[in-house]
């Protein structure tokens, strides 16, 4: 009975990530501005880090696009990575990154159920608490945003840094990194792990991931991986996809409706900016906690877990999508309280972007 229904909870995981990545673009037009940005250096010579959608009018993607006058705020490694799409046709190009999307979402699922029972978790409740995430669904997938492969990688990092191979976990968190940066938010807490002076791997029987050689072997992966990708990025764009970095810290000038620090101040009448500023403030203080306090020998994927969670909460500029973030870590973090205050905001996060 019970193999059955495992068999049918993965079922159940397949199916729905493959009916929403074959299912029309939900929600937000982003596959189209990347594809937009992949024409623009393929088809048209122009740097989309230099040019936003707007120097070409004419291109087949341009009439999708919603951000006509922004230039690329993604990393160079996805950047990259969507180059070959713009030989395709425009149809295509989204459909195939639907497909990706939801492959990396089932990537993602495969990886934390692999992960589960050295944490002490159960595999299939971890990988439907990635997959199964309405939010997941409709906008990563449906909307075959590049947070899920960004995520992909940083899963993979975690997957080497628990397996004692730390080479390869530094190569993953920099890779998710040249996707999007908050990908590898656990990147530092894995590093002071490995730093920090181990009298014992284990806690309670449990591998809470503090195993492992030298931080100098994490250093060593992630530098390997920073100069393949960045004389990649360079030889194709110059030092001018540095300045996608500036445009994602401008996020937090934006304010999205249904942020936490944003709805808080529309509730309590406060200023959005003085209330911006003083969640920033004290998630600064919650990731330098979550530092020290992995310093003294916690487990630093379940404070990575709150660090992620934290970002979420804190920052003013949230889109549903975002939560992908988070759910990896969360899923495989053994905290409960976590794991229930994840599920609340994606509760909460439900009505964004919906038509209703």
């Amino acid at each position: 009975m019970r193999r059955r229904q495992r068999r049918l909870a993965c079922a159940a995981i397949v199916v729905l990530v493959a009916g929403f990545a074959i299912a029309p673009v939900l929600l937000s037009h982003d596959a189209y501005s990347y594809v937009d940005y992949a024409r623009l250096g393929v088809v048209h010579g122009l740097d989309p880090y230099v040019h936003p959608p707007a120097a070409a009018p004419a291109d087949p993607a341009y009439g999708q696009v919603e951000w006509i006058g922004s230039t690329s705020a993604y990393g160079p490694l996805f950047t990259l990575a969507t180059y070959p799409l713009a030989r395709l046709q425009v149809a295509l190009a989204v459909a195939a990154l639907k497909i990706a999307a939801g492959l990396a979402v089932l990537g993602i699922a495969v990886l934390v159920a692999r992960l589960a029972p050295v944490r002490g978790v159960s595999p299939l409740p971890a990988a439907a608490f990635v997959a199964l995430n309405p939010l997941v669904l409709i906008h990563v997938v449906g909307g075959a945003h590049n947070d899920g492969l960004a995520m992909l990688l940083a899963t993979i990092g975690i997957a080497a840094m628990l397996s004692a191979r730390e080479a390869s976990a530094g190569a993953g968190f920099v890779a998710a990194a040249a996707i999007k940066a908050p990908a590898a938010i656990a990147a530092p807490f894995a590093l002071v792990s490995a730093t920090r002076i181990r009298h014992s791997p284990h806690q309670g029987g449990v591998n809470v991931g503090n195993a492992g050689r030298s931080p100098r072997f994490l250093l060593i992966g992630a530098a390997v991986s920073a100069v393949i990708i960045g004389a990649a990025a360079f030889a194709a764009f110059g030092w001018n996809w540095v300045d996608a970095l500036g445009l994602a810290g401008e996020n937090q000038d934006r304010a999205s409706h249904m942020s936490v620090p944003i709805t808080f101040a529309r509730i309590a009448g406060l200023d959005a900016t003085a209330v911006r500023a003083g969640a920033l403030v004290l998630y600064a203080a919650l990731f330098i906690y979550l530092l020290a306090w992995t310093w003294r020998g916690n487990d630093w994927l379940r404070a990575a877990a709150w660090a992620s969670l934290g970002l979420l909460l804190a920052t003013a500029w949230l889109l549903p999508w975002y939560l992908i973030w988070a759910l990896p870590l969360v899923a495989l973090s053994r905290d409960r309280p976590l794991q229930l205050l994840t599920l609340a905001l994606t509760a909460y996060q439900l009505p964004a972007r919906m038509p209703l």
